[in-house]
């Protein structure tokens, strides 16, 4: 089983990633399952998000601890919540940010994971220039797909015209193939 954490703010689309990484999944014909975890927060506050992806059916509920990958869509998280808790040491890291590591804080922190393993990426600014809103989710989902190989990056395109057909679903899958570029190269 493959247990992925997002991490961000409410109203950047966190919710909606983990949907669509699950749709994704079960495109490929495995099972997933997604689910987030919040409260009454009022936009902008913090907020977990969750996605399983296994071979075989999954009877696990609970919140992911330990996760094999972490997808932060919002870099503000980095030093006010312990976003990394439980990763794997072989785990896998996108953040959305056009800042270095270093720039960031973490490049200690990141190196102890395998180089291919990490990998940040300007999701907000990839949105903006397809979609033309500052929603990173469906961009990173290309670069996911890129640096964990978990899916097919035409997979992830197909979930996102799914959940939003017509020319927004085109916009985000853009972004999305744009993430997946960069990752792939980083």
């Amino acid at each position: 089983m493959f247990q992925i954490r997002i991490h961000g703010r409410g109203g950047q689309g966190v919710v909606t990633a983990a949907e669509l990484l699950s749709v994704a999944a079960f495109k490929e014909g495995r099972h997933a399952q997604a689910f987030p975890s919040f409260g009454s927060e009022r936009m902008g506050a913090p907020v977990i998000s969750f996605c399983r992806i296994a071979d075989r059916e999954i009877r696990l509920r609970e919140p992911i601890q330990e996760p094999d990958a972490l997808i932060i869509q919002d870099p503000t998280l980095l030093h006010s919540v312990d976003v990394f808790s439980g990763l794997k040491p072989t785990g896998y890291i996108l953040i959305n940010s056009r800042r270095s590591f270093e720039e960031l804080g973490i490049a200690d922190f990141v190196a102890t994971f395998p180089a291919h393993h990490v990998c940040d990426v300007g999701a907000t600014e990839l949105a903006m220039k397809h979609v033309g809103r500052p929603l990173p989710n469906a961009a990173l989902l290309g670069g996911f797909a890129a640096i964990s190989g978990e899916m097919q990056m035409d997979s992830v395109a197909a979930a996102i015209m799914d959940k939003f057909p017509g020319a927004v679903g085109e916009a985000n899958v853009a972004a999305a193939r744009e993430a997946y570029e960069i990752a792939t190269h980083a």
